[in-house]
């Protein structure tokens, strides 16, 4: 068997004992991120397991996950560095009486002593080996911060003015994810593998629920499975992704319940419906018996 092969079987079979089923194509995916130390654009609905990827790829590499949750307002301040301004005036007046120079005292207290690390420096700081960076939800920052990213993505370093240049001397493993809230400029895009993850095959979730939930009982899982694919068919504003079907699934298994009927999912809508509208849709479909052939 060829080796790439061999590697690519490896990431599924990793992945599957962290409790992440993968399919072919996030399995390749991955291999290349690894292969190339490129960083992976990750897209697809809410819910599918984009963040998750990152998780179990620190877990299965052994290395640290670092995570930058994205925001609107996002600054470069808060994603990069900041310099610890209270040990910096501390520092100065600890040493008034010394005999350093006001440009030696400078320099002294713009040195990465008094530096707060945040995310994306912390991600090429590392001396020891590659952590994963996890750039979470990245279409909900604005387009200037996505625009800074793209010196990071391209050559995995930093200019913070008082130091120079800072190179990652063990490049991250960069993941990306966004809902699509916003489209994301084509440089990004340029500097990224990509990939898309949509809501999973029904054969494919069962095996979800069997891995994350190893007790869970056999009809149940694939009533949950059956519901869950026609509610996604629904026009539904927030479509229910994988990890509502594991939040409801692991509620059932708290409840004693082995099996669905429409009161069971009444009682248990809020795992699944997220939004007013949404609830009082589905609960309509089950009062006029649309969901019977599946309870």
């Amino acid at each position: 068997m060829r080796r790439i092969e061999t590697n690519i079987m490896s990431i599924e079979q990793a992945f599957r004992e962290q409790g992440y089923v993968t399919d072919r194509s996030t399995a390749t995916a991955l291999h290349l991120v690894k292969a190339l130390k490129k960083p992976l654009l990750v897209e697809g609905p809410a819910g599918v397991g984009k963040t998750e990827i990152a998780k179990v790829l620190a877990r299965v590499l052994d290395t640290r996950l670092i995570r930058l949750q994205c925001y609107e307002g996002l600054d470069v301040n808060t994603a990069l560095y900041e310099w610890n301004y209270q040990k910096q005036l501390l520092h100065l007046k600890l040493t008034e009486q010394s005999k350093m120079t006001p440009a030696e005292r400078e320099a002294e207290i713009f040195s990465s002593d008094f530096l707060l690390r945040r995310p994306l420096l912390e991600a090429i700081s590392d001396a020891d080996a590659s952590p994963v960076l996890l750039i979470d939800e990245v279409d909900r920052a604005d387009e200037e911060f996505e625009a800074f990213l793209l010196e990071l993505l391209a050559e995995f370093q930093i200019t913070v003015p008082e130091l120079g240049t800072l190179r990652a001397k063990h490049r991250p493993y960069v993941i990306l994810t966004s809902n699509r809230t916003r489209d994301l400029s084509e440089a990004l895009r340029r500097r990224c593998l990509y990939h898309w993850i949509s809501y999973p095959e029904p054969e494919k979730e069962k095996e979800i629920l069997a891995s994350r939930l190893p007790g869970i009982d056999t009809r149940l899982a694939g009533q949950i499975v059956s519901i869950m694919e026609r509610i996604r068919r629904m026009p539904l504003d927030k479509i229910p992704g994988v990890a509502e079907s594991l939040d409801w699934a692991h509620a059932l298994t708290v409840l004693h319940q082995g099996e669905l009927n429409v009161q069971t999912v009444k009682e248990t809508l809020g795992c699944i419906a997220k939004d007013l509208e949404d609830w009082k849709q589905i609960e309509q479909a089950l009062e006029e018996g649309w969901m019977s052939g599946n309870v």
